[in-house]
């Protein structure tokens, strides 16, 4: 019998941004991140014969969201950067690096390029609640490692 693990504590992930310092966000406060591209890479077209027409469209671009705890360092360092890129040079804007590394999957996702969807939505709840951050990336791509 195969047996596979599993575990967030082995993913590596440091997001950046020229002007910041970087952070690991390992045990900072993170919830889950999930990494979304897009785009297709293949469209069909269909003519009156049936005949296919097979398209190859090579993009990365994508969103990573993350989820972070109401109180964290990570949604300050988030939060942070957004107050500060919203007034910066616009050519500062989607200069946001993301390297996730996750070993035991043997891949690397690096996702350049990046800038904020929008400011996050704040709740005001009796118990702490989770941050969604969502981060637009120009270029996402995986490697084996």
């Amino acid at each position: 019998m195969a047996v596979s693990t599993y575990s967030f504590g082995d993913i590596q992930a440091v997001i950046s941004h020229p002007d910041f310092a970087s952070l690991s966000l390992y045990n900072t406060g993170i919830g889950d991140m999930t990494v979304a591209k897009s785009n297709d890479n293949t469209a069909h077209d269909v003519a009156s014969d049936g005949s296919i027409l097979v398209s190859k469209i090579i993009v990365n671009n994508g969103t990573v969201t993350i989820n972070a705890q109401q109180t964290s360092p990570l949604h300050n360092y988030l939060n942070n950067l957004y107050n500060y890129l919203r007034t910066a040079p616009t050519d500062r804007w989607a200069q946001i690096q993301l390297d996730i590394r996750a070993p035991l999957l043997h891949e690397q996702k690096i996702c350049t390029g990046g800038s904020f969807q929008k400011d996050a939505d704040t709740p005001y709840q009796a118990q702490g609640q989770r941050i969604t951050w969502t981060l637009m990336f120009a270029d996402i791509t995986t490697q084996k490692i």
